[in-house]
């Protein structure tokens, strides 16, 4: 009994940050501080410096809310299986398909572990066989937009949108799957991206265990980043871009087996569809 309650009140408590951590809760509520505290200090009541501390707390909850895609700030993110009774994770591979795709797939294969692709749709053009054959050997895919600009984050919605669509016709032109999984490039999301996906219907999908693969050098530190924090429910991010990446999940399925960890795609962890029909 005190399990249920105690388990109850952490759900509801849950909800309840879920629900009031959101940019459309938190900005009318900074506003009203900010004018509050603008007026005081019009008339001395107080000092400018609560205007500033305002508007420092507004930036920088705005900031970490764009770039911690966990925080679902935005808009809601899928970033991991939570009380996952199973000892499933889910690996995610970035930025392709590229020739090291190939060789991603290969190993998957030989350890019996599925994975989930979030692809570029310029990617795709350039590599339809190996695009196709991520789909024929089961695995899921997701889109990433057609071009993963550097400048994603400052595009507008209608751009954003366009983005997304672009990469869907891509995948479309080869074969006849509309995926409904999107990760935004760099995991950012904003104002533009909630709004872009709000349109076309597609689930964000974040992670819980970040590899860091294309900032660490040191093979041996990007695989104890990962290993150290790998809890069953983990949506871990790759990239199959690289044989560091490709050498680093060679330990890191060695390590899952010897653990009886097992890789399922994304759709199977979170018990979501992967494409809409």
């Amino acid at each position: 009994m005190f399990y249920y309650i105690t388990n109850t009140w952490e759900k509801i408590i849950a909800s309840l940050y879920c629900t009031m951590w959101k940019h459309k809760n938190i900005v009318p509520i900074l506003l009203v501080l900010g004018i509050i505290s603008a007026l005081l200090a019009l008339f001395a009541v107080s000092s400018w410096w609560w205007v500033f501390l305002v508007v420092f707390v507004w930036l920088g909850i705005t900031t970490w809310g764009s770039f911690d895609v966990r925080q679902s700030y935005f808009t809601d993110v899928f970033y991991k299986k939570q009380r996952e009774s199973r000892r499933r994770i889910a690996l995610t591979f970035d930025d392709g398909p590229t020739p090291m795709t190939l060789e991603i797939l290969t190993l998957l294969k030989q350890y019996q572990a599925k994975a989930t692709f979030f692809c570029i749709g310029k990617q795709i053009n350039k590599h339809p066989d190996i695009f196709r054959k991520i789909i024929e050997e089961g695995h899921t895919i997701g889109n990433h937009t057609m071009n993963h600009s550097k400048g994603f984050g400052f595009l507008n919605a209608h751009q954003v949108e366009q983005e997304i669509d672009s990469c869907d016709a891509s995948i479309n032109d080869i074969v006849p799957h509309k995926p409904r999984f999107f990760r935004p490039p760099f995991g950012v999301t904003n104002p533009s991206v909630a709004k872009a996906v709000q349109e076309t219907k597609h689930h964000v999908i974040g992670w819980s265990n970040r590899s860091l693969d294309t900032l660490i050098t040191d093979e041996n530190k990007i695989f104890d980043r990962v290993s150290r924090r790998l809890v069953p429910g983990d949506i871990v991010l790759f990239h199959d871009t690289s044989n560091k990446t490709l050498r680093v999940v060679v330990r890191l399925l060695e390590y899952m087996q010897q653990e009886n960890f097992e890789s399922v795609t994304v759709d199977e962890l979170l018990n979501l569809q992967a494409y809409e029909h």
